[in-house]
């Protein structure tokens, strides 16, 4: 391999993780809420991230990858992104969880892709290890013309943070 096929090999690799986090995430939010499953498909488009927190005492951080998908006349747009967050709180554990958004307005979904966007505020409790604990499913409405839900993957935590999230595109892998 030279070094611009390898390093081609490993985004395709990235790609195709990021594609099946999609499809399990998705499928983990429909057997909980399966009414969202016609609301996805006639939404504008959509955002599936997994994301990594850690909370020291003091302070918070995160990072994840995920996907926007955009529903096109044809096909769908593909936009491959990345996120990571700090903040400042009382917090102890470490969180592995899935967001997912969904597009109702076409406006909003291309400020989500061209601007990034982010927020502040965030008070969660969850234990949960695979199947084992409990876990907060968070959702609801954000900004008019999108709507988040969060699923706690597994992990350990409790916090009450000041936090910012930005969102941004992969250079890598668009």
């Amino acid at each position: 391999f030279t070094p611009i096929l390898k390093a081609e090999a490993d985004a395709d690799q990235q790609r195709a993780e990021i594609r099946q986090m999609r499809t399990e995430v998705l499928q983990e939010l429909f057997d909980l809420k399966p009414e969202l499953k016609s609301r996805l498909k006639k939404a504008e488009g959509y955002a599936v991230f997994s994301n990594v927190g850690v909370n020291l005492i003091f302070a918070s951080f995160a990072g994840g990858k995920g996907i926007v998908v955009e529903h096109g006349f044809f096909s769908d747009d593909e936009t491959f992104m990345k996120m990571g967050s700090a903040g400042i709180g009382l917090g102890l554990g470490v969180k592995d969880f899935r967001a997912v958004f969904i597009f109702t307005e076409k406006e909003m979904l291309k400020n989500f892709v061209e601007k990034g966007w982010d927020f502040s505020g965030q008070a969660d409790a969850a234990a949960k290890s695979n199947q084992k604990g409990g876990s907060v499913e968070a959702s609801g409405t954000i900004l008019p013309g999108m709507e988040v839900y969060q699923l706690t993957k597994n992990g350990i935590a409790l916090q009450a943070t000041v936090q910012g999230t930005k969102y941004w595109k992969d250079k890598e892998l668009n």
